[in-house]
């Protein structure tokens, strides 16, 4: 089993994570939001294991181009999901399911490595 990363493919950050996984040699799958959109019950167990305040991107671009309105409906789970099936680009990116079974949020060189090396 391979990790699947989640993003795309123009985000900075995932080119930064794809760069590294296959400077380790990590094959991996890669999941396009833009192509593919968002798997709602892939969402779901992102939001049950990182929580949706993690998920949501306030810092991006796409959350700064929304409407007054449209950031209040995103104060909670259930508008947060809402908005992230329907514009992808707002949720932080990459998202990696693991092997293991585990969920991360962002890249962080750190930590992929020590999954490579426990």
């Amino acid at each position: 089993m391979v990790p699947t990363l989640y993003g795309i493919p123009n985000c900075d950050t995932v080119k930064k994570a794809r760069a590294w996984l296959a400077d380790q040699g990590v094959e991996y799958r890669f999941h396009d939001f833009k192509k593919a959109g968002v798997p709602p019950e892939r969402l779901d167990a992102w939001l049950g294991a990182a929580g949706w305040e993690k998920l949501l991107n306030r810092q991006g671009t796409t959350w700064r181009k929304l409407d007054g309105d449209q950031q209040l409906r995103c104060g909670n789970a259930e508008g947060a999901r809402r908005l992230m099936l329907e514009t992808p680009s707002v949720i932080k990116r990459p998202v990696v399911e693991w092997p293991d079974g585990s969920v991360t949020v962002g890249f962080d060189s750190a930590g992929w490595a020590a999954r490579r090396n426990p």
